[in-house]
């Protein structure tokens, strides 16, 4: 399992994918698409920042970002105070995210790094997004198993309110997994339709027939003999 400071990362990545922001930015961000972020406070973010500078990841500017959807120049600082600083993606910490996107194993589909990894989906490739959609249904089908049998054998031992909050924990879990089988049959459908246009694209295309003398060329199909043909061969 990834720790949380890896899994912030991957979304800090994400998102200064897509443009460089400055830090309240960035947490505005992470609390509007990656709901479980909620709780992260700048005592978590800037460190997690800062080690991403670190390590030539990520570098910073002053100013204003280009996400702030600012059509004129910021007015100058105050006397003694720095500007905002801007943090945007480098070369090294492009290549590092496209190679954590890559990835498709169990860690991909445990609870807290699945919300990151599925609000990255629109940058990661179809049939990666599938094996991470798959991984995470057997992991909910697995978890929903076990719950229920737990159920069987301590229901006649809890109470309503016990056995209420059991019942909404499956029904979620249940819920969960139908969404995930509709988009598995989907990502399945853009992987089946791209694999169709690859082998579509390599197949070669015949070129025009010869007679077994090899004199002239005719028609695949109606045997017309080809307009250069002398009138001798005709006859």
């Amino acid at each position: 399992m990834r720790s949380r400071s890896d899994v912030l990362e991957t979304a800090i990545l994400g998102l200064l994918s897509e443009a460089p922001l400055h830090g309240y930015e960035l947490r505005k961000r992470l609390n509007l698409l990656l709901g479980s972020f909620r709780a992260f406070s700048y005592g978590s973010l800037y460190p997690a920042l800062k080690s991403l500078v670190t390590r030539h990841l990520i570098v910073t500017t002053e100013g204003e970002s280009p996400a702030s959807g600012r059509t004129t120049p910021p007015p100058p600082p105050l006397a003694g105070r720095r500007g905002r600083i801007v943090y945007e993606l480098t070369a090294e910490g492009k290549e590092h995210l496209q190679t954590v996107l890559a990835t498709s194993g169990p860690a991909a589909w445990e609870d807290e790094n699945f919300d990151v990894r599925f609000a990255l989906f629109a940058q990661t490739d179809a049939e990666t997004r599938l094996r991470i959609l798959e991984g995470r249904r057997t992991r909910l089908t697995e978890r929903l198993e076990a719950v229920k049998e737990s159920a069987t054998r301590t229901r006649a031992r809890l109470d309503e309110y016990t056995l209420e909050l059991q019942r909404y924990g499956l029904e979620k879990v249940e819920r969960e997994v139908r969404w995930l089988d509709s988009l598995i049959t989907t990502e399945r459908g853009r992987v089946g339709a791209r694999a169709r246009a690859r082998a579509s694209s390599s197949t070669p295309t015949s070129g025009p027939s010869r007679t077994a003398g090899g004199d002239h060329e005719t028609h695949p199909a109606e045997g017309v003999p080809h307009p250069g043909t002398n009138e001798k061969e005709r006859g």
